[in-house]
């Protein structure tokens, strides 16, 4: 033991190391706290709604938190003033039993104002939640009063972040939604040097995985939350796909993201800024001349890894004559991935 610590502290005893390299405070006077964000990840939550034979059902994943208006917790171990991470769990079941889940929106408002008001000390709240996307089961166009099956038209999820002097912000968005064309995509004229390796194309396979994440206008009241949600994802099919007779070409992936914010933003007057993440997901022609076959862009090979991605944020000019009071920048999406630790399903 004793000739395995002296290789570690060279030819010094331990105890000698020890006088040598001090441990180094830093003193509160010369640093301050940029961020003191806590709160509950990945709170699971089904509510059902039952008027009569009919049931409604919201399959919830959501993460709260809150920002104090002290670090003594931090600082001096102080807990006097933590809200218990349990304690906030418990009131999302709370709030959902007291007050029912129209939209996610609207509950991700309640959950904010709940903690601002309740708590002298709280001066953020954050609510990000995502809503499993169940669909009701149909039988010969008549919807069944109880039975669900699991869609993949992509997951909604809103973000809401409301400070105690500040108006509300909301966020909604899609994520995980995965689409692909056959044909109508290419790729070409780009930049080359000694590294490109890539050939141009005017022909191929466009599949991506999207996620879409749109602010809303400050002044916005009285919104219908579902409608505009249908209607950006009905957005975002019609940007990608084209019309259904024909379709309409791709020149690049960033192009197609910029046909899905323009539509967005032409079709929802409610919305300030929308956010677009677009990753990439490849399909290599397989090469079958080896099998003594012909491949006539019939075979190929999904890979997922690695993969292109781009990211792109377009938002309304801002018009100060029309504006009701100066808008709280809208945060970029990004901080989807870390309130959401894996996928509702």
């Amino acid at each position: 033991m004793e000739q395995g610590l002296t290789t570690v502290f060279g030819n010094k005893s331990p105890s000698e190391a020890k006088r040598i390299l001090p441990r180094q405070s830093v003193k509160s006077k010369d640093v301050e706290y940029v961020n003191s964000e806590y709160g509950k990840n990945a709170v699971r939550l089904m509510c059902i709604k039952r008027e009569g034979k009919v049931h409604c059902i919201k399959d919830l994943e959501m993460s709260v938190h809150l920002r104090l208006d002290s670090v003594n917790e931090y600082l001096h171990g102080d807990n006097c003033q933590v809200i218990p991470t349990d304690t906030i769990k418990n009131t999302i079941q709370a709030l959902a039993k007291c007050h029912g889940i129209k939209t996610i929106e609207e509950f991700g408002l309640r959950i904010c104002e709940h903690f601002i008001t309740s708590f002298c000390h709280v001066i953020y709240c954050n609510a990000f939640i995502q809503e499993a996307p169940w669909q009701r089961l149909q039988k010969d166009c008549i919807p069944h009063v109880h039975a669900f099956m699991y869609s993949s038209e992509g997951i909604r999820f809103c973000e809401v972040e409301q400070t105690r002097d500040g108006t509300p912000i909301v966020f909604s968005g899609i994520k995980d939604l995965k689409l692909m064309k056959t044909t109508m995509s290419g790729f070409q004229g780009f930049f080359k040097d000694k590294y490109t390796t890539l050939p141009e194309r005017n022909e191929r396979v466009l599949s991506v995985e999207t996620l879409v994440k749109w602010c809303y206008l400050p002044c916005s009241e009285g919104i219908d939350y579902d409608a505009v949600w249908r209607t950006a994802h009905g957005c975002v099919l019609d940007a990608f796909a084209g019309p259904p007779e024909t379709g309409h070409y791709s020149p690049s992936y960033q192009k197609t993201v910029n046909c899905m914010q323009e539509y967005i933003l032409s079709e929802i007057k409610e919305i300030a800024e929308v956010e677009v993440i677009l990753s990439n997901i490849h399909n290599l022609q397989a090469d079958l001349s080896a099998l003594g076959l012909c491949n006539d862009k019939e075979i190929f090979m999904p890979i997922d890894m690695p993969f292109g991605a781009c990211a792109s944020t377009l938002r309304r000019k801002k018009d100060p004559e029309t504006e009701c009071h100066t808008p709280l920048e809208c945060k970029p999406c990004h901080s989807v991935g870390w309130k959401s630790g894996r996928r509702v399903n």
